[in-house]
């Protein structure tokens, strides 16, 4: 017999093979039925193939708006820059910056440039709602292209590749 005992060990013989199978229904049906809930957040950027190592070498007149934002590790603050202007900290710093990209896109827009990016160079120590506000000022200007540049020396020792410099 198999199980190696007594029928009167097992009064009642189960059938493995039939339960076997409705579980393995059961998790085929749940697995097909299963949906991923959308990460909040979350929005598609894209790499540049025309910028970068591969781009020509005299790119001309640069048409760009570009906000580098840094972080004050001393103060715990961030330190925005508009070009080679310091711009305040808080709120009213955040005012500035939208003048100062507002005016600097309107001025684009007058020379019939309106793909012009709005490129954010952040530091990686800097908190992630001081790169999205910049990022709403974008949009809230309608402004359709939002770029994400990173310097060489913004990547920690700790999070370079190996043989990077």
């Amino acid at each position: 017999m198999a199980g190696g005992g007594e029928a009167e060990d097992n009064p009642v013989n189960l059938n493995v093979v039939a339960m076997v199978d409705i579980i393995f229904c059961l998790c085929i049906f749940f697995m097909c039925s299963f949906k991923f809930k959308q990460l909040e957040g979350k929005f598609q950027s894209w790499l540049p193939k025309n910028k970068g190592m591969g781009a020509a070498s005299d790119p001309g007149e640069i048409k760009e708006i570009r906000i580098a934002m840094l972080w004050d590790a001393k103060e715990r603050k961030p330190k925005r820059m508009f070009g080679h202007k310091v711009v305040a900290d808080g709120p009213e710093g955040m005012k500035e910056l939208e003048v100062l990209i507002q005016g600097a896109y309107a001025d684009w827009q007058r020379k019939g440039e309106t793909e012009i990016p709005l490129i954010i160079d952040g530091d990686f120590a800097l908190p992630w709602e001081e790169v999205m506000s910049v990022v709403n000022i974008g949009k809230k200007l309608e402004m359709k292209n939002v770029e994400f540049a990173m310097g060489p020396g913004s990547i920690p020792a700790a999070n370079m590749a190996p043989g990077a410099k």
